[in-house]
């Protein structure tokens, strides 16, 4: 942990007061379950926290930049830069996925480069600066790492496939999409889920992915590509 604190005190000017919540930030549940006997805690409630003040930040963010734009647009925009992918690649700028402490099978199964963990990790990184300093900390830290990126367009765009989807289909009226979860495999860390999109009771497309978000995007995807073709 004391290369964590350094690499944080070279790059942001940051001194953690607590490092018991830097601990557990950089913890995930793979080692936590592995070191039962040590009551070791892992970053789940702290990654629950950090996306509640992101959301927050990155909602006055866009208010204020986009006063003309309404609240559906903002949305978008809000989704795009919170995504899992958008903050997995934030996490590696800081170089955090050198230091998260990972249980052996996690490891070995190429967790360190899964965006998953890497976007958890970072909310909880936010949830435990928060608790350890401020509102106001979390803001400038954010405002220090992401915005440049947002505001000169600097990370992996993605394609909103469900809501493409639905516009396409609506053009001939009124049609009844749903996302169906058909299987659900992996340990409770590591999850992948396909899942089904019925298009007014028929199955149009499929898709995988480490969450349900994800799964369902690449089914509307599949979906999106065979309909508008």
């Amino acid at each position: 942990m004391e290369h964590l604190k350094d690499a944080l005190l070279e790059q942001f000017g940051l001194v953690f007061e607590d490092s018991s919540l830097l601990e557990t930030a950089f913890t995930h549940t793979s080692y936590a379950n592995e070191h039962r006997l040590l009551k070791i805690s892992h970053n789940e409630r702290l990654e629950f926290l950090g996306d509640a003040v992101l959301q927050l930040i990155i909602s006055e963010y866009l208010y204020k930049k986009y006063p003309k734009k309404p609240e559906g647009d903002l949305s978008k925009l809000r989704s795009m830069i919170v995504r899992e992918e958008s903050l997995a690649g934030f996490a590696r700028d800081c170089q955090f996925d050198h230091f998260i402490k990972l249980g052996r099978g996690e490891e070995k199964s190429g967790g360190r480069n899964r965006d998953t963990i890497l976007g958890d990790l970072f909310e909880a990184f936010l949830g435990a600066l928060l608790l350890d300093k401020d509102v106001e900390t979390v803001k400038d830290f954010i405002y220090q790492v992401m915005i440049p990126k947002v505001e000169a367009g600097d990370f992996e765009q993605v394609t909103d496939y469900k809501t493409k989807l639905q516009e396409l289909l609506q053009v001939n009226g009124d049609v009844e999409i749903v996302y169906q979860v058909t299987d659900e495999t992996g340990p409770a860390h590591a999850k992948n889920f396909a899942v089904a999109v019925l298009i007014n009771g028929q199955k149009a497309g499929q898709g995988q992915g480490r969450s349900k978000k994800l799964a369902e995007q690449e089914a509307a995807k599949d979906a999106f590509e065979k309909e508008s073709h």
